[in-house]
């Protein structure tokens, strides 16, 4: 370089341009750090949403209003059908065995027996549905069918025959305006496909309780709110 040209000053780069100040090192090992966190979290992030996508919505027993599910929309109603039908086979099959054992007549052991059989067939049928539509049904009866559990249970013989005929198909006339309501309106083909075989067992149990010609249709009651949560206790995973 010729000794005429002017010496540059310190921090001032060729032709005059301020030379950039070198920056710490720490620093600089701080910034490639942010970078990189940065990278690692734009491809993470996609990949947890399409886990979360992956695994559906959230569960539908956790979820309030109609959620989607492959087999269609599930509405409250819909799930407050199946843990009915769960809730049904828990204290009818234990009552249906009371009737065969000390039932005092042979149309009340005939009910029993249809109890038996036809919950344990729907039993396995609602169990199934909720494995499907990820539901936790109950896993022992509500507070008031272990009332009428042990109501059964202290009675002998009329006393029993009577009162198993009226609580029990009380009981069903409840249920089976819940299962005539779901079958007609949901959307849900499991649901749907579940009601219908529910009506079936449902109304055979009314027609062999009516059999024993002890109900007293008077004093039945009327079904309840149908949208109503059923009380229940505690859960069963599918």
């Amino acid at each position: 370089m010729s000794t005429s040209r002017k010496k540059r000053g310190i921090g001032r780069a060729a032709y005059g341009i301020p030379k950039a100040s070198r920056l710490p090192r720490s620093f600089a090992t701080l910034l490639v750090i942010v970078a990189m966190m940065s990278t690692v979290t734009a491809l993470v992030v996609p990949i947890v949403r399409s886990a979360g996508s992956y695994r559906g919505e959230p569960r539908a027993d956790e979820t309030p209003g109609t959620v989607q599910t492959p087999t269609g929309p599930l509405t409250p109603l819909d799930r407050d059908f199946v843990k009915r039908v769960r809730l049904a086979g828990l204290w009818e099959i234990p009552a249906g065995r009371m009737a065969v054992a000390k039932g005092g007549t042979p149309e009340v052991m005939v009910a029993g027996q249809h109890l038996i059989d036809g919950h344990t067939d729907l039993d396995r049928a609602v169990l199934e549905t909720a494995r499907t539509l990820g539901l936790d049904v109950p896993g022992e009866p509500s507070a008031q069918q272990k009332a009428w559990l042990k109501q059964l249970d202290e009675a002998q013989g009329p006393e029993f025959d009577r009162l198993f005929a009226n609580i029990v198909r009380n009981a069903h006339g409840q249920v089976f305006a819940v299962v005539a309501q779901v079958r007609a309106g949901t959307q849900n083909s499991t649901v749907r496909e579940l009601a219908t075989t529910a009506n079936s067992t449902v109304l055979d149990h009314m027609s062999v309780l009516e059999d024993t010609r002890l109900v007293r249709f008077g004093e039945l009651t009327g079904p309840p709110a149908a949208t109503a949560s059923p009380s229940s206790g505690s859960t069963t995973r599918r």
